[in-house]
């Protein structure tokens, strides 16, 4: 496995950690868009990459949130024009529990 694609990976600990912190979604938590037909959607939890992967995202617990399917499919395709509005509250969110957290150090940088 190439060294940037291991980084961009949560691993078991990880995933472990962003669980326990968030324990469900965090959309779901503040009744945000709860518009899904399938109940399932919203019991199956996922973890989402704050700063995606395709844009380097990190794969640690400042760049990852616990998400239902439906709002982790929100995120990710943009359905209903939110994502914007989603990511102003991930960063709210994430701020909040890691003081100083900043975008820009969750994105993988090669080293000369």
């Amino acid at each position: 496995m190439q060294k940037r694609t291991k980084a961009l990976q949560f691993d078991a600990c990880t995933r472990q950690i962003i669980k326990e912190r968030d324990r469900y979604c965090i959309f779901c938590r503040i009744g945000y868009h709860m518009d899904a037909t399938n109940d399932l959607a919203y019991q199956i939890q996922q973890i989402m990459h704050i700063v995606p992967r395709s844009q380097g995202g990190l794969g640690v617990e400042q760049n990852g949130a616990l998400g239902c399917q439906h709002h982790h499919s929100m995120l990710d395709n943009g359905n209903d024009g939110c994502r914007e509005e989603m990511m102003q509250y991930i960063e709210m969110y994430m701020k909040d529990k890691y003081p100083g957290w900043n975008r820009e150090l969750l994105i993988y940088k090669k080293w000369p």
